[in-house]
């Protein structure tokens, strides 16, 4: 039996986040019965959680942890506190050659001692470093420099490096070059089913009512409302557009500094067609807003594949996304791309309205035949788990079939 343990998640039963949806889809969607996952779970994610030390869930040992109530400190203290029990359950268990699998670079500084650990009990450490973190507007200077000094580290001490998009592992390779390191690349993943829900259902009847929205009549945005998604951008591109549709804004929205300076920047409430609508927790209902969209548009920029790109191509039929590498790497040329210089995304919001139906039939196909041949939560589960069981180790964890520089 080959013991996984899964660090750096909130925890599952998964109630929002990529690395909790990815968690929660690797363990219910198992493959192979000779694989056990341990997965790390904060005290406060769930009720299971909160009444359970130790609890059963998709076939994976979950295991709280209590986490102090330090501030911004907290996520660090999480990973310390789950990576110290995963070793010693790992002794107490005497499993043989498990896997710390630790998502999110955030415990660089500290990691050493653990690998040394890790390491003695004949086990391997892998982490998927995300996206850019350290480049996130939303953290102070001091913040995002301790970021990159740990992923420096968390990548430095790896024995493979599992990136979620080929342009992460680009970036892995060169940025840490004299470390060698060792990579992989396996996708993150989407759900390809429809929507469970049709226009005469209660629900969707009452959400579109509500927000005054007219299917197949609007852009769409879904995403964290952070300055590094370019809200401001996207908003200010909108207004300029001579688009007769609306742009609905699905986020948690908050009348927070950044609000109130977008306020100031765009004068957005001013334009009818801008409609922030909160967020949407229910997955069917969500599914059925993006498959009834004419468009999204996709302002994501730090991040490595992220899951709202992926969603927004196995459902709607017209993207438009930030000409950056990550999203190139997905999307390919099934989408409209624009920059941040003025008038870009105008434009090609301009020209999306004149797309003929055969144009918006085509550019749907071809991007749901990228998710189908790539992003199927099928096809990652399968690929983490020849990973996960590859008997190739020649020392502490070396992947046969690694990159190494």
């Amino acid at each position: 039996m080959k013991h996984v343990y899964i660090i750096g998640s909130k925890g599952i039963p998964a109630r929002y986040g990529g690395y909790e949806t990815f968690v929660e889809k690797l363990t219910a969607g198992q493959q192979s019965p000779d694989i056990k996952y341990h997965v790390a779970s904060r005290r406060n994610n769930t009720e299971l959680s909160a009444e359970n030390d130790v609890f059963e869930y998709n076939g994976a040992e979950i295991f709280s942890i209590d986490v102090p109530n330090i501030g911004p400190a907290q996520a660090i203290a999480y990973d310390i506190k789950a990576l110290q029990w995963a070793i010693q359950n790992a002794r107490d268990i005497k499993a043989k050659n498990p896997i710390f699998y630790i998502l999110a670079a955030r415990i660089g500084p500290f990691i050493r001692k653990y690998v040394k650990q890790i390491h003695a009990l004949g086990g391997t450490y892998l982490i998927n470093p995300d996206g850019h973190e350290w480049k996130r507007a939303k953290w102070p200077l001091p913040v995002r420099k301790y970021w990159k000094v740990s992923e420096k580290g968390m990548v430095k001490h790896a024995d493979l490096v599992v990136c979620d998009n080929r342009k992460i592992e680009e970036y892995i390779r060169d940025e840490y070059c004299s470390s060698k390191p060792a990579t992989t690349f396996i996708a993150y993943g989407t759900d390809t089913r429809p929507s469970s829900l049709s226009k005469n259902d209660a629900t969707v009847e009452n959400w579109f009512h509500e927000k005054n929205i007219q299917e197949n009549n609007y852009y769409l945005i879904v995403g964290r409302f952070v300055p590094e998604n370019n809200y401001e951008t996207m908003i200010r591109e909108f207004m300029k557009s001579d688009s007769q549709k609306d742009l609905v804004i699905v986020t948690n929205v908050e009348k927070n500094k950044f609000y109130q300076k977008l306020l100031q920047t765009t004068s957005f409430n001013q334009d009818k067609r801008i409609k922030f609508v909160g967020t949407v927790y229910d997955q069917p209902l969500l599914r059925y807003i993006r498959e009834n969209a004419f468009a999204y548009i996709h302002g994501h920029e730090v991040g490595g594949t992220n899951p709202s790109l992926l969603e927004s191509l196995s459902s709607t039929q017209l993207n438009l996304l930030i000409d950056v590498g990550f999203n190139r790497d997905v999307a390919h040329d099934a989408a409209i791309y624009w920059t941040k210089e003025d008038g870009q995304l105008s434009n090609g919001i301009n020209m999306a309205d004149q797309y003929s139906v055969k144009q918006l039939a085509e550019n749907e196909e071809k991007s749901k035949k990228i998710i189908f041949n790539e992003y199927t939560w099928e096809k990652i589960i399968n690929l983490y788990e020849r990973q996960f069981l590859k008997n190739g180790i020649s020392s502490f964890g070396e992947f046969e079939s690694a990159t190494k520089n």
